[in-house]
Parts: structure tokens; C-alpha cells; sequence
């Protein structure tokens, strides 16, 4: 083969692997890449931080189902991508990270924008390289698109020395390959699958629980069927939503601690919980000690690591979600549950979610209206905080790969880039990023690279004026002692303030419409419930990105709630 240089090899991988959007920053440590591919057909985005570089790549992979890429430059631009590979990797989000690297000589000496960024990424990546000899060069980046694709998925960095991408190689780059050591249970074992099924066979008020496994490995299909079969209630993780249409009479929505009562309650009650794709984090079983103690549990997960790790488990099968499942279904023999479903039923009609319904702009009106404009059917990309809970909450998700949102890490600036990742992957699809007016200054920046790049997001600022969930926490465990939440206080402000929008006179930091209109986007604000849905509507119907800020209640809390630590039987607030 006729020899290239290792940032031809790069370019090369992009198009074996069908690339078609790369999110990053160019550098001293990554120019040759970039000069290669200003010559290629991949689309690339150009990013105002390498961090949204790293979100918009994760974005695009969960909306997608593709292994997102981003490119970032040494030192500090490699560190900037940091906190969107731990996202990535608490998520198990398939996505291949490009760093630069000073050359091999100067390695280890203190160089100009040099980080050890093998080390630092090492705990928050599912595999990581440095290269030190271009001929290995095909062969890894084979690997990294293997190994962030396959198995539980997730992130890996290639650190790639200046040197390596100048240097020539004559070795082709892989149509297959295999590593040693790597081998993803995708298969589960029978006689474990047999034990579910007569599990589920005796079983008289069984729940399944579906996370975001069961939408990494496409089993959605398979999870409505066994669910539909055996007529068995379904909940899921935040990971997890649009797993099983919410649609459904079978569906109990979200559980955990901002879940849904009658969700939270068939976990407390349930003899069996058939875990599929979820990891069992701490915001979803509460108190360990009080989680599920009249259940079995059964455990599906393809990561061996992940069964056990939290809870105790009866019944683990190892294996991809949907191989799994498709066992089930075969020798399946549904329970007897008429009983179970109506007692679900009662508490489902008993505690709704709910909200208080007057002339207030409240949040979840916000959201209800985005939902019923868009005939749910957008993709949602959320920040985090009360934004992101009640998008889970109010937004109704019949699909999988329409709730994109930072689970694990929690990660403030994560919706707008994801946003602009999932515009990117999905040109036609109507993308809304809901958030708060915390979290969105975390990558306002991007609005700049939805601009440029023709993509017409939707942000959805659901404005109070506070860091609003670290608010309700010291409204309701530290007596309401707001320190250093709200974020239109300044040195001036007086000691006895009301903390409302009408009377603070610096109810505008920034403008959102007014940064908007900056960045060359559209920007609305609204003020009374009555100007919602015009405002909706008119952000759908225009054909640039777009920020609608709404000036909610202040004070509006999050229902549902399970204190930190506590059981899920005991929850505060959510009705009327």
C-alpha cells in the first residue's frame, strides 16, 4: 500500500467507519489532522469549547445510535474534554475522542500545552491509547471504534503524538478486527433465561425495570412484547426513558427520587423486578437497606461489572438486552397479574403527577404545552437540574433516542451541545434543549456553532432566577437558607429581598433575548401563561436556532421527591 501519513490515516478511518459529523477545535497539536480534513467529505463542526465538542459527540451518538467523534488539540484542550468523556462514560455513550499530543522526544519534559492526557482520561473513558509508532496507528483506531460500539458502550481516547500524524506508514487500515481479551457476552446463558421465565410464571405483581441498555442495544421492540405479553408494568430509569411508550396503560413512567408515586410504589410492593439495561443507581432504589425487600430480582445486563454491584441479585443474566429477551419470549408463559395491574391503576388515578393549575407561568405547563405543540415528537435534550426533571416528567416519550439528558455525572451545559450533536445527526428531526437559566450559561457559547452551521435548535428557558434544584434542597433540608443561588443577587442587593422577578431590578443578567439576537438566533421572552403557546409555536415554525425564556415562579419545587438516602415509600409533595 502506498504510504500516507498518520493524519491521512485519521481521515481514513472516518470514511471506513461512515463518519459524517465531527465536533472539535483545531491546534498547534492537531493541525495536521485538520489540514487533511479540510480535504475530506466529512462535516465537520466547529465548536466554541472543546467541551461542547465532546457533549454535541455525545448528543449525536445517542440520538443517532452512531459512535460520535470530536477532535480536540493538547493540554488544555484535551482537559477541556474531560467532564463530556466522564458524561459519556457514566452514560455508557459511544464516543471516540481525537487528542493531540506534543511529539514522542518531548513527551514526559514539560512541553508547551503538554498534559498527560492518557492518565488524566484513564478512570473516565471505557479504554484509552497513546501512540507512539504511526504503524499502530490503523489498528487502534480500528479498536476505538470497536470497543466504544460494542459491549456496555462508551467512550475512548486516542492521545496521538505530532510526530505519529506526520510520520508515513504503508499499513492498511482494518476491515476487521479482533482483540485479544475483548469478547462482549451477548448471548445469555439458557438455563439462567429458563429461571426467569419461571420466574415471571409465578410471580403476582411483577414490575420490569428498563434502562438505558435496553435502548443501547435496540431491544425496545422486544421489551413492549414481553411486557405486552405477559402483562407485566414497566418503569424506567432516567437513562431509560422512551424504552416503552408512556403512552401505554402498562407504563408507570419514571421512578427513583423525582418518579412518579404509583412507580415508586409498585417497586416498594413488587414480588419480581426483571431489571433490563439498568445499573440500579442510587436515584432510583433510595434507601438499600428498604429497596425492593419483597422482590426477586433479575438482573439482564451484557456489563458482568454492573449485576450485583448495588443491590443483590436472584436471578443475573449476562448478555445483550435484546439477544436476551428474544430468548424469553420463546418459552414465556405470562403470570396471572389482573389484580397487580388494578391496584396500579388505583394509585395511578389517586397521584397523578401534578401541579398547581392557575394563572401562574409554572415549569410544568412549559412543558406539557412543548410536548402537545410537538406532538411528542421532538427529540428533548435537557441541562440538569429542575429543568431536566420535569422534561422527564412532562414530556410524554413514546420512542427511544428522544430524551438525551446527563444522568450519572449530572452535568450543568450538557443540552445546548447535545442539542446541536443530535440537530447535526438528525437534520430533519425538530431538536428541543430544556433548560435553566443556570445551566444554559454553562455552553452559551454553542449557540454560536448552531448559528453558523444552519442547525435550528430550540432552547427552552425555563427561567427562575436560581441554581433552582440546590435551591429547593435549602428550601426544604436548611431551612431556607439560600446561599449563593440566586443568580441575579449582587453586592447591592438588599438583605430583605422577596426574591421576586417584579421587584429585582436585576431581573435581566444576562438577556437572554438579547444574547440571542447577538449570536444571530431568535429570541422571545414570556411573562404570562397566556403568551406560551404563541411562543412555542412561533419558535417551531422558524427555521433558525431559537431561545424562548420563560419567567417561571421562582420558587416552583420539583414532585415528587424522595429525600436523599431515604425509601422509596416515602415520598414529599406531588399532588395538587
Amino acid at each position: 500500500m502506498k504510504p500516507r501519513s498518520g493524519a491521512k490515516v485519521i481521515i481514513e478511518s472516518f470514511v471506513q467507519e461512515a463518519v459524517d459529523a465531527v465536533f472539535g477545535i483545531p491546534g498547534g497539536a492537531v493541525i495536521d489532522i485538520f489540514d487533511e480534513l479540510n480535504k475530506s467529505p466529512v462535516n465537520f463542526y466547529l465548536t466554541r469549547h472543546e467541551q461542547g465538542a465532546a457533549h454535541a459527540a455525545d448528543g449525536y451518538a445517542r440520538a443517532t445510535g452512531k459512535v460520535g467523534v470530536c477532535i480536540a488539540t493538547s493540554g488544555p484542550g484535551a482537559t477541556n474534554l474531560v467532564t463530556g468523556l466522564a458524561t459519556a462514560n457514566m452514560d455508557s455513550v459511544p464516543v471516540v475522542a481525537l487528542t493531540g499530543q506534543v511529539p514522542t522526544s518531548m513527551i514526559g519534559n514539560d512541553a508547551f500545552q503538554e498534559a498527560y492526557t492518557s492518565g488524566i482520561t484513564r478512570s473516565i473513558t471505557k479504554h484509552n491509547y497513546l501512540v507512539k509508532d504511526v504503524n499502530d496507528l490503523p489498528r487502534i483506531l480500528k479498536e476505538a471504534f470497536l470497543i466504544a460500539a460494542t459491549g456496555r458502550p462508551g467512550p475512548v481516547a486516542i492521545d496521538i503524538p505530532k510526530d505519529v500524524q506526520q510520520a508515513l506508514t504503508s499499513v492498511p487500515y482494518p476491515k476487521e478486527i479482533e482483540i485479544r481479551g475483548y469478547k462482549p457476552t451477548v448471548k445469555g446463558h439458557l438455563r439462567q433465561i429458563r429461571q426467569v421465565a419461571d420466574a415471571i410464571k409465578k410471580a403476582k405483581k411483577p414490575v420490569i425495570l428498563a434502562g438505558g441498555g435496553v435502548i443501547a442495544s435496540g431491544a425496545h421492540k422486544e421489551l413492549h412484547e414481553l411486557a405486552t405479553r405477559a402483562r407485566i408494568p414497566v418503569t424506567t430509569t432516567l437513562m431509560g426513558l422512551g424504552t416503552f411508550p408512556e403512552t401505554d396503560p402498562l407504563a408507570l413512567k419514571m421512578l427513583g427520587m423525582h418518579g412518579t408515586a404509583y412507580a415508586n410504589y409498585a417497586m416498594v410492593e413488587a414480588d419480581l423486578i426483571i431489571s433490563v439495561g439498568a445499573r440500579f443507581d442510587d436515584r432510583i432504589t433510595g434507601k438499600l437497606s428498604e429497596f425492593a425487600v419483597n422482590a426477586d430480582i433479575v438482573h439482564i445486563d451484557i456489563d458482568p461489572t454492573s449485576i450485583g454491584k448495588s443491590v443483590p441479585v436472584d436471578i443475573p443474566v449476562v448478555g445483550d438486552a435484546r439477544a436476551v429477551l428474544r430468548e424469553l419470549l420463546k418459552i414465556l408463559e405470562p403470570p396471572r397479574t389482573a389484580a397487580w395491574l388494578k391496584k396500579i391503576a388505583k394509585w395511578k388515578k389517586e397521584q397523578p403527577l401534578a401541579y398547581k393549575d392557575d394563572d401562574a407561568l409554572r415549569p410544568q405547563y412549559v412543558i406539557e404545552q412543548v410536548c402537545a405543540l410537538t406532538k411528542g415528537d421532538a427529540v428533548i435534550t435537557t441541562e440538569v437540574g429542575q429543568n431536566q426533571m420535569w422534561a422527564a416528567q412532562f414530556y410524554t416519550y413514546t420512542k427511544p433516542r428522544t430524551f438525551l439528558s446527563s444522568g450519572g455525572l449530572g452535568t450543568m451545559g450538557y443540552g445546548l451541545p447535545a442539542a446541536i450533536g443530535a440537530q447535526a445527526g438528525l437534520p430533519g428531526a425538530t431538536v428541543v434543549d430544556i433548560a435553566g437559566d443556570g445551566s444554559i450559561q454553562m455552553n452559551i457559547q454553542e449557540l454560536a456553532t448552531a448559528c453558523l452551521n444552519d442547525l435550528p435548535v430550540k432552547v427552552m428557558i425555563l427561567n427562575n432566577g436560581y441554581l433552582g434544584m440546590v435551591r429547593q434542597w435549602q428550601e426544604l433540608f436548611y431551612a431556607e437558607n439560600y446561599s449563593f443561588t440566586c443568580l441575579r443577587r449582587g453586592k447591592d442587593c438588599p438583605e430583605d429581598c422577596d426574591h421576586s422577578f417584579e421587584n429585582c431590578p436585576k431581573r435581566a443578567i444576562p438577556d437572554f433575548v438579547k444574547l440571542a439576537e447577538a449570536y444571530g438566533a431568535v429570541g422571545i421572552r414570556v411573562t404570562k401563561k397566556k403568551d406560551v403557546v404563541p411562543a412555542i409555536k412561533k419558535a417551531l415554525a422558524t427555521k433558525k436556532p431559537v431561545i424562548v425564556d420563560f419567567i417561571v415562579e421562582r420558587e416552583e419545587n420539583v414532585y415528587p421527591m424522595v429525600p436523599s438516602g431515604g425509601s422509596l415509600k416515602h415520598m414529599m409533595g406531588g399532588m395538587a
